[in-house]
């Protein structure tokens, strides 16, 4: 990512997302991601159950985390997020997770999400609404 997305919803780690090390338990940042991308849709004014009304579900196809640098209890994050790529029937939503007030980054990654019919679960065109969401917000 080359640039930091302008979106970010603020998240305090709380202690059960902990290990024994003390940090925030590797698997916990994609679920950090899954917040700040039901964020990211509410504030571009797109949601999934908008998705949904439109007779369209996604599926997660790919996730990904590259682990920067480390954050503990009680540290307030900035997990950034945006859609940086929409293909056919795909879109890419992009994280950097930074750890505040020193703005460190901690983590970045990605999920790839598919659009399907809703009934038949077979790949379909990703919304246009969710197209110009998008292009709107981030223009």
């Amino acid at each position: 990512m080359s640039q930091k997305p302008k979106f970010y919803h603020p998240l305090r780690v709380r202690y059960n997302e902990t290990d024994a090390q003390g940090h925030v338990f590797f698997a916990n940042y994609l679920n950090y991601f899954d917040v700040g991308l039901l964020e990211y849709t509410r504030a571009i004014g797109y949601v999934y159950a908008d998705m949904l009304t439109a007779g369209v579900d996604m599926f997660y196809a790919e996730a990904s985390c590259q682990y920067k640098w480390r954050a503990y209890f009680d540290d307030l994050l900035h997990v950034h997020a945006r859609i940086g790529h929409i293909g056919n029937t795909s879109f890419t939503f992009e994280f950097a997770i930074y750890k505040q007030p020193a703005d460190e980054l901690i983590a970045t990654g990605q999920i790839v999400a598919v659009t399907v019919d809703a009934r038949t679960e077979k790949p379909v065109r990703v919304p246009d609404e969710l197209r110009e969401a998008v292009a709107r917000f981030e223009q």
